[in-house]
Order: structure tokens, then C-alpha cells, then sequence
């Protein structure tokens, strides 16, 4: 198998770029979201500390929405690749033999 010429194949360089670029993306909203646990408890402690029931407050709800937010980025991608980067791999399973021969 040519794995060079499988990796300037244009559909590969294709797929690697748009699933890079998606990867970016999520790590970028990730980061940001959780970055403004800390940032928030220290610019706006009186919303954090802003009780909604009993003992739990805006800044622990906050906090377990990390949880969600990670779930939900895990579940965004797996749609994503289902959806757009395992069709375009297939293609280029079932051409890497001719596209790794050519070269």
C-alpha cells in the first residue's frame, strides 16, 4: 500500500481539513465554556453565589452543566463523523488499493 499516495489523494486532504477544522471548533467552544467557570466565580461572585434552591446556587448549577456541555460535544461529533467524515473515509477504503496501486 502507497500511504503517500493515499495521503495526497485530494479527498483525503479534504477529510483531514474538515474534520480538523470541526475538531477546532470543538475544542475552541470547550475551552471557552469551561474557562468561564473560574473566570465567572471571579468576576461575578454575587451571580454565582445567587441560591436557586435550598444550597445550590447558580455557580454549582453551572458547574455540573460542564457535564452536559461535555456530553454534548461528545455527542456532536459522534453525529457529525456518522453523518459526514465515516462516509468519506468509506470512499476511500474502498479506493485505497487502486489510489495506493497508482502511484
Amino acid at each position: 500500500m502507497n500511504w503517500q499516495a493515499i495521503d495526497a489523494d485530494p479527498r483525503f486532504q479534504r477529510l483531514h481539513r474538515e474534520k480538523s477544522r470541526f475538531l477546532w471548533s470543538l475544542m475552541a467552544f470547550s475551552i471557552a465554556f469551561y474557562l468561564m467557570l473560574p473566570l465567572g466565580a471571579a468576576w461575578f461572585p454575587e451571580v454565582f453565589r445567587t441560591r436557586v434552591w435550598g444550597p445550590v446556587n447558580i455557580g454549582l448549577l453551572f458547574a455540573l452543566s460542564e457535564f452536559a456541555m461535555a456530553w454534548g460535544v461528545a455527542f456532536a461529533y459522534a453525529r457529525h463523523a456518522g453523518r459526514r467524515f465515516d462516509a468519506m473515509a468509506a470512499e476511500l477504503r474502498r479506493e485505497a488499493a487502486v489510489i495506493g496501486a497508482a502511484s
